[in-house]
C-alpha cells in the first residue's frame, strides 16, 4: 500500500528541554516511572533521553530554547521551499553535506520547533501500553492568546483541529499521525504543559506525593475532588495530571 505524502515537518521525535543539570532532570524522569533510551553521537553536550513509551523527552546539557517541539525529517535540503510556502521564517538553517542538517523555527507565541535529518535516539524496550506513574500521555498543550492564529499555522503543518472545548478550561485539541498538540491560555500556565490523563487521579496523585514531589492541585469537581494537578520537573517544564475523561 502507497504511503501518503510526508508532512513538512516529518515525524515528530521528542520534546527537547535544556538543562544545566541532565543527571538530575534523569532521576526525576526515572522515578516517573520513564526509561532511559540510547542516544547517538549526534550532539557533543550532555544528552539523555526518557520514554514512557508514547512521549520521548530529550535532556540536553546546553543552553537553547526549552521546551523545542523537534521532529525528524530525512532530505530537509529538499523541503526548504516547503517552510517558506507556508510563510515560516527559519531561524535555523544548517544544511550541507559536512553537518548535520537542522532547520529551526518559532510558532506565532514564540513555541520554538526544530527540524532534525536524522533520529538521535534508538527506540527503548518499552510499550506504549505502560504508563508511567503520571498516566496516560495525551498531548502537548501550548500557552496561545489567540487559538485561530495559532490554529492557521500548525494546520498546514500536518496537523487536524478538534472542536474548542470549556472544561475544565479553555483549550482546543490538535491530532496529527505522530503527536497531539493542544492550547490553552496563558493565564492558565505561561508554559507548555505535558498532559496526562488517567481514570485514577486521586491514587496517583497521592503516589507521586509519597515520593517526595510537589504536586498542586488545579481544579475540583462540585464534591471537592481533584479533577487536574501540576507537577514540575525542575527543569521549567509543567506536567498536568487530568482524569481520563477530561
Amino acid at each position: 500500500m502507497a504511503l501518503g505524502p510526508l508532512p513538512l515537518l516529518g515525524t515528530f521525535h521528542e520534546l527537547s528541554i535544556a538543562t544545566h543539570d541532565v543527571r538530575a532532570a534523569v532521576e526525576f524522569y526515572e522515578r516517573l516511572g520513564f526509561t532511559q533510551a540510547p542516544t547517538t553521537d549526534a550532539f557533543a553536550h550532555p544528552y539523555g533521553v526518557l520514554t514512557d513509551g508514547r512521549l520521548a523527552i530529550g535532556l540536553h546539557g546546553r543552553a537553547s530554547p526549552s521546551p523545542t517541539l523537534t521532529f525528524v525529517r530525512p532530505g530537509i535540503a529538499a523541503a526548504l521551499p516547503g517552510f517558506a510556502a507556508v510563510g515560516i521564517t527559519l531561524s535555523t538553517r544548517r544544511v550541507g553535506e559536512d553537518v548535520f542538517n537542522e532547520v529551526a523555527f518559532a510558532d506565532p507565541f514564540g513555541q520554538a520547533v526544530a527540524v532534525l535529518e536524522a533520529r538521535t535516539y534508538s527506540p527503548a524496550p518499552r510499550a506504549a501500553v505502560e504508563p508511567s506513574l503520571c498516566g496516560d500521555f495525551a498531548e502537548i498543550s501550548l500557552p496561545v492568546s489567540d487559538f485561530a492564529v495559532a490554529q492557521a499555522f500548525w494546520e498546514p503543518l500536518g496537523f487536524v483541529a478538534a472542536e474548542e472545548t470549556h472544561t475544565p478550561y479553555r483549550q482546543l485539541s490538535l491530532t496529527s499521525d505522530h503527536i497531539d498538540l493542544a492550547f490553552h491560555a496563558p493565564q492558565l500556565c505561561r508554559r507548555p504543559m505535558l498532559v496526562f490523563r488517567d481514570a485514577g487521579l486521586p491514587a496517583r496523585l497521592a503516589r507521586l506525593r509519597a515520593l517526595g514531589l510537589t504536586v498542586t492541585d488545579l481544579a475540583m469537581d462540585a464534591s471537592g475532588a481533584v479533577t487536574a494537578a501540576l507537577l514540575e520537573d525542575g527543569a521549567g517544564t509543567t506536567l498536568l495530571l487530568a482524569e481520563a475523561q477530561l
